[in-house]
């Protein structure tokens, strides 16, 4: 079931957005006025009152709302395999010894070669989905790609170097 979340303008102050979860703890996000960020946690004993605040700075908010996103999108693709019969969703770790490190991701020729759809790239704390040709692929890179079995176990095979 989707998460309902709450908006609440806070005058002079921002905007807070809150999700109850399934845990029953609130979980608030507040856009300041001034550009600011704070998590906040409520008290397990009053829910209005904050029990615990986190200041995030613009390049945290980034990196949580990709490493949230990445998830995401994961998650998302990962349930694809119970809706479409013979269609499967990878993770494909791009190795050092790759033959396509540093090089661009249409090298591979992934789509020609094996039918399969490269969805997004995840390095690190980023994802880039729908990746085009040219975005070059690094050493500890994870691709998240969409096919059949036999198409991605030959994708494996190419991305490995065999």
């Amino acid at each position: 079931m989707p998460a309902h979340v709450e908006r609440a303008e806070l005058p002079g102050i921002g905007v807070r957005h809150d999700i109850v979860t399934e845990e029953g703890r609130r979980l608030s996000v507040l856009n300041l006025r001034d550009g600011g960020r704070q998590l906040a946690l409520s008290d397990e004993d009053d829910p209005d009152r904050a029990g615990e605040t986190i200041t995030l700075s613009d390049d945290e908010a980034i990196a949580l709302s990709e490493v949230l996103g990445a998830s995401l999108i994961l998650t998302q693709l990962a349930g694809l395999r119970d809706q479409v019969a013979g269609l499967a969703v990878e993770q494909i770790p791009v190795r050092a010894d790759s033959p396509f490190v540093a090089r661009p991701l249409g090298d591979t020729k992934a789509r020609t070669r094996t039918r399969c759809s490269i969805v997004a790239i995840v390095r690190a704390t980023e994802i880039l989905p729908a990746p085009g040709p040219d975005d070059l692929l690094h050493s500890g890179d994870t691709l998240v790609v969409v096919g059949t079995r036999d198409g991605l176990d030959h994708l494996v095979r190419i991305v490995g170097g065999s």
